[in-house]
This record gives structure tokens, C-alpha cells and sequence, in this order.
């Protein structure tokens, strides 16, 4: 069985850079030493995806198309993992802005910039050097991959895909070409952005309802009771 674009797999794998460290990973032992000294306990997850639709590493995502079931490893350049290291993504950020969020910047620290997420380089007086490249830009990675299984059953690639586009874990319904996720109050409208994505990767139409507050029924139950009882 050779593997299509647009067929759901599971994988167990493990990211390295080239001769060196692990820097992700779904193996039980491999998270172990990922996570090491760490107080919380890291749980290996299945990793389930569509081959081809933008859901993995490009390199690998290309690669397993053809192959079937079994192990392999993968050598990758960054134009086929996390890019090359550009330049201009290294930018200076006036001191103030940092001080008006009142955040404390040193090397090495971490800060999310209006959804850009950058690593403080260095710091001299009003200047800070901030690198916006992820972290492994530019770098030659080595990924051993295990193809488990394909998946075809439908509830199961919803699921997946669902949370990889929301990290949210939805209620919902198929019937025949139809699905309806129940999102949480106010992020219909986000959701049905991706109304087109549904359709490429799963085949289906999406339709959306948002789930009223719990807090905000049982207020107006009480409200209603009270009006009852007057």
C-alpha cells in the first residue's frame, strides 16, 4: 500500500538536528530526555495528519508520499524544514516598547511581539536586538519517522485536523457530506474561515453553531424562575 496526497496517517517521530540534540518529538523515551528535569510529566500523544495539505514539516510531508508502512529516516536542508536564517528578520526594538509593557528584556529571553514570537539577542541602552527567524532556521535536520497506520475512519481525521487548526478539542456532527462543529461562544466567525480548508482536506461542507455560556444559561434560568415565581 503505497500512501497518496490528501491520505491521513499516524506517525511516531523524532526531530534532531544534524549530529546533534532532539528538539521534538512524540516517542515516549525521546520526550524523557527532551524533558529531562523537568517537574511536569510530558505525555506522548499519536500524531495524526493529512499527507500534503501543510499540516507537518514540508520535507517529511513530501517524502512519506509514495511510501507505505514502516521506519525511515530523513535527512532535510532548511529550504525543506524551518527555512533559511534570513538577515532581516533580526531587528532592532526601541527599549520603550518593552517598558510600556513592563517586560524586562535580556539575552536569550523569549517574548511574543503582536503574534511574532522573538528571542532577545542582545541589549545596549535604548537598543535591543530581537531575532524573529524560528529558531531552526537555517539549520540540517534528521527525523526518524515510524508510518503506523493510515487512518480512514472519518471521526478520527476530523478530529486531527480540528485540533491542529484550533488546539481545541470541538463536539461535532457528520451527516453524509455535512459537519457541524459547536465551538465556544464568539469564535464562530473565526471558524468559518476555514470553511474551504474543511472542504479540500476532509470533503466536507462546514457548518457552524456556537454553545451558549453555561453561566450565562443558568443566569437566565434563575431569571426566568424568579420572573415565574413573582
Amino acid at each position: 500500500m503505497n500512501l497518496n496526497k490528501g491520505d491521513f496517517v499516524e506517525i511516531e517521530f523524532t526531530g534532531r538536528l544534524k549530529g546533534g540534540e532532539v528538539f521534538d518529538s512524540n516517542r515516549k523515551e525521546d520526550l524523557e530526555k527532551l524533558h529531562h528535569g523537568h517537574d511536569h510529566k510530558i505525555e506522548a500523544k499519536p500524531f495524526v495528519f493529512a499527507l500534503g495539505r501543510d499540516m507537518f514539516v514540508q520535507g517529511i510531508d513530501e517524502f512519506l508520499v509514495g511510501k507505505g508502512i514502516g521506519e525511515y529516516e530523513v535527512n532535510l536542508t532548511p529550504e525543506k524544514a524551518f527555512g533559511k536564517r534570513l538577515p532581516q528578520l533580526v531587528q532592532m526594538i526601541p527599549s520603550k516598547v518593552f517598558r510600556e509593557s513592563k517586560l524586562s528584556p535580556a539575552p536569550g529571553a523569549v517574548f511574543n511581539f503582536d503574534g511574532r514570537v522573538g528571542k532577545i539577542l542582545t541589549v545596549s541602552g535604548g537598543r535591543i536586538m530581537v531575532d524573529f527567524n524560528n529558531p531552526l532556521a537555517g539549520k540540517d535536520l534528521v527525523y526518524k519517522v515510524k508510518v503506523k497506520r493510515k487512518v480512514e475512519e472519518i471521526n478520527e481525521k476530523i478530529k486531527s485536523f480540528v485540533e491542529f487548526l484550533f488546539r481545541k478539542d470541538f463536539k461535532f456532527e457528520v451527516k453524509d457530506k455535512n459537519l457541524t462543529l459547536h465551538v465556544d461562544k464568539g469564535m464562530g466567525k473565526f471558524v468559518e474561515l476555514f470553511k474551504d480548508k474543511f472542504k479540500e482536506v476532509l470533503d466536507l461542507e462546514l457548518e457552524v453553531k456556537e454553545i451558549e455560556d453555561k453561566k450565562e444559561v443558568k443566569n437566565k434560568e434563575e431569571k426566568d424562575e424568579s420572573k415565574a415565581g413573582a
